[in-house]
């Protein structure tokens, strides 16, 4: 009998070595060792990762510092008994959503946090886009999902990770803020994982950009009624040079922060007043002008992409289906429109730039 126990004892070790108990945190009775290696899936998997944040949640929401950081432990949940602890630093990001948002987002610095994993320990510094204002999280699953559709159409975009989190002030004893929060891929490990490598200018235009790449990205922007963007300043989106390319002097432009789009419709959101548009639900193209070849091919990948693009939406078990249906209806304008092909190449050759 005691052998059969010590060999149940050992396999059960064997199979899950994480489970070594270690109680290196005051906040958890389950926190576990990490040492495992390996790659931990941080974007590879599409499952809602359980974080829990603990910080003086007070400093941050008065001060909103984006230059001070803030001691932090961060603990991810394996399952729910066991977790893993790390002692990290934030600071709170962003321009915008820094003043506005009852709670700004968040930079969180994982340097010297001694993460085992082999896709964690490449990260020093990663974008946590939180909630904006208590209540109201379906803007921020909105904005999340806006990334996995662009992720449907090409591996030179930001890929994110959902998160459920749970936020306990140091400063004060109070029950703990539960909110949704998503993590954006670093464009370093974006570029390790295109083979590329990032390009710091901000002095190239939409013409420096690779063609069908520039394209993909005005045309999404215009699917999603997003306006806030811009390739010279590098203004929500960045620019990476292919290694292996046969244009080495044009860039690949990647879009993120969709905030302000009219899929999500925030209600912070309004559209530049040097825009002909009144609200961010209407749309406007202001990619470069193209011929009527270069529009009909590059909105052919959207019409391929259409029954994704809506699986996507539809297969979120984080919004409700009300909200669904919004979104749903919004890209179905855009497809009528495209039914339309004088519609689109209209509106497109209307403003677009020169």
């Amino acid at each position: 009998m005691k052998k059969h126990f010590f060999l149940l004892l050992l396999l059960s070790l064997f199979l899950s070595p994480d489970l070594f108990s270690q109680d290196d945190s005051a906040d958890s009775k389950f926190a576990v060792v990490d040492t495992l290696k390996g790659d931990f899936g941080l974007f590879t998997n599409d499952e809602i990762l359980r974080l829990s944040l603990r910080f003086n949640m007070t400093e941050y929401t008065r001060k909103r510092s984006k230059e001070d950081y803030l001691k932090a432990t961060l603990t991810y949940h394996i399952n729910d008994k066991d977790s893993v602890n790390k002692e990290i630093k934030l600071k709170s990001r962003g321009e915008f959503r820094n003043g506005f948002c009852d709670f700004p987002p968040i930079k969180l610095n994982f340097k010297n946090a001694g993460f085992k994993k082999d896709d964690l320990k490449e990260i020093e510094a990663i974008k946590l886009v939180t909630h904006c204002k208590y209540g109201n999280e379906e803007n921020l699953v909105k904005e999340y999902l806006i990334y996995k559709l662009y992720n449907v159409l090409t591996d030179y975009s930001f890929r994110v990770r959902l998160l459920k989190i749970d936020y306990i002030n140091t400063y004060k004893v109070k029950k703990p803020v539960q909110s949704y929060g998503f993590l954006i891929e670093p464009l370093g490990l974006l570029a390790d994982r295109t083979k590329s490598v990032e390009v710091p200018s901000t002095k190239l235009g939409q013409k420096n950009m690779l063609p069908e790449a520039m394209n993909r990205m005005a045309v999404f922007n215009y699917m999603i009624g997003n306006t806030d963007w811009s390739v010279p300043n590098q203004h929500n989106c960045k620019i990476v040079s292919l290694l292996k390319s046969d244009r080495p002097d044009l860039g690949m432009v990647i879009p993120y922060d969709f905030d302000y789009s009219g899929l999500v419709n925030a209600d912070y959101a309004i559209p530049s007043d040097k825009l002909s548009i009144k609200s961010v639900t209407e749309r406007l193209y202001i990619g470069l002008c193209r011929s009527d070849e270069e529009i009909l091919k590059a909105l052919k990948e959207f019409v391929d992409k259409k029954e994704q693009f809506y699986k996507v939406i539809n297969g979120c078990t984080y919004i409700s289906e009300r909200t669904k249906k919004e979104m749903i209806n919004y890209l179905d304008q855009f497809y009528r429109e495209i039914d339309k092909n004088n519609t689109i190449i209209y509106n497109f050759r209307k403003n677009c730039v020169e």
